[in-house]
């Protein structure tokens, strides 16, 4: 493979080679017919499949797929056995699914609440975050699918998340931020990392010589290719110095002619374009020895989906309460009981291919109790006393009341 790649790239053009490193569309790269060079797919995902498709323009239309529990959840599991079999059932449904490689997983330390990617980040512990992504990685690269480990790196917060610029030492940096990318990366060989958007130390993730070449390819050996996030790339040239090999979305060809022509005046060094387009012929080559297409079995990763959610249910207090028994009257409270949130918003917003309703299940583990259900608050997340007051009272007139308390709802 080593000949045929270093071949590849000899017979390539400079303009071929500048547009290799820059995505096709939103989900493929570039493929190059005369050298029978194919494209590849990549997916969002980290707690499952996103498999968009486009439809009449409209490109937010995914593919059903097992909605599985987000990050936050498998890491209470504590159970990297349990996330390796999620990984291998992940690796199946991208096969059926035409991806090569999934999104995942988000390894970024929750150093705030008010983190909008919290959901998708294991833990505030770098060990565990470490420990959790190999598993996930090593599973689903088991299946011949690959995976993405990002946010490369010091993605910690919402506030001016594409630009903010996180002002870490390098002892802080080596203990609490890297931790979990070095596991990751050293045991499960991810075949890509995926730089965040922020600056780290005055310079955006994707310009960060320091990050993505002498700690992440030179020192920790890491032989994948490295991905924007989409959309942060700020200066092209830049980043492909610094060592960010394949920019995300495209096609952008302004971007390819600015590679080209730092290239010609001698700006870029060719050598380091050619490292990023072998990177990338690596990985091109390895996904395309594992055949697409077929189906995945829907019920058995729907169970395993569930038996994760059992083992990352944390309890808080149980003080004689649990589990009910005895009870004949049960209030039901709260939207959710009957609408789940049961996964975050954007990018990683799964199409379930089943979908279990709380108020459904407790009623078949109750049968015989008399149950009672309000909604508690409106589909538009308006203030009602009356829904509240009502919440109230049949809580007061039940033996035990159950109360579902979810995040707001969003568009779908």
């Amino acid at each position: 493979m080593t000949a045929q790649i270093e071949k590849l790239i000899a017979q390539m053009t400079l303009e071929e080679k500048a547009a290799l490193c820059t995505g096709a569309g939103s989900w493929t790269s570039l493929p190059i017919d005369r050298l029978e060079i194919p494209e590849i797919t990549v997916s969002d995902g980290p707690h499952g499949v996103r498999r968009v498709v486009s439809e009449d323009g409209v490109d937010e239309i995914s593919l059903p797929a097992t909605c599985f529990p987000t990050a936050s959840c498998l890491a209470s599991t504590w159970n990297t056995d349990l996330i390796y079999r999620m990984g291998e059932a992940l690796g199946e449904e991208s096969i059926a699914l035409g991806v090569d490689i999934l999104l995942g997983p988000g390894v970024n330390m929750k150093r705030s609440p008010l983190g909008g990617r919290n959901f998708e980040y294991y833990s505030e512990d770098p060990y565990l975050a470490g420990e959790m992504a190999a598993s996930f990685i090593q599973g689903v690269q088991s299946k011949g699918v690959g995976t993405s480990l990002k946010h490369f790196a010091a993605n910690n917060q919402e506030y001016q998340r594409f630009s903010i610029d996180a002002l870490i030492d390098e002892r802080t940096l080596r203990e609490i931020y890297l931790p979990a990318f070095e596991k990751a990366v050293k045991a499960a060989q991810p075949w890509t990392v995926m730089c965040s958007y922020n600056k780290i130390n005055g310079d955006f993730a994707a310009e960060h010589r320091h990050t993505l070449t002498e700690i992440l390819k030179e020192e920790w050996g890491f032989e994948g290719f490295v991905v924007s996030d989409w959309g942060a790339v700020r200066n092209r040239v830049a980043s492909l110095k610094a060592g960010l090999d394949w920019e995300m979305p495209g096609p952008r060809d302004y971007r390819v002619q600015e590679v080209v022509a730092a290239v010609r005046s001698g700006e870029l060094d060719p050598a380091v374009l050619d490292e990023s387009v072998r990177r990338i012929l690596r990985i091109i080559f390895k996904a395309r020895e594992t055949p697409k297409g077929g189906s995945f079995d829907v019920n058995a990763h729907h169970e395993l989906a569930h038996q994760i959610a059992d083992e990352g249910i944390v309890l808080l207090k149980n003080d004689g309460l649990l589990p009910l028994k005895g009870f004949q009257k049960i209030a039901v409270i709260g939207r959710s009981a009957e609408k789940a949130h049961f996964q975050g918003g954007g990018s990683s917003h799964i199409k379930p291919t089943r979908v279990d309703v709380p108020f459904v299940e407790i009623q078949k583990q109750a049968e015989g109790a008399e149950f009672t259900y309000i909604e508690g608050y409106p589909e538009d997340n308006s203030l009602q006393p009356q829904l509240i007051d009502r919440s109230v009272q049949l809580a007061g007139e039940a033996d035990v009341a159950i109360i579902f308390i979810a995040l707001l709802s969003y568009k779908e």
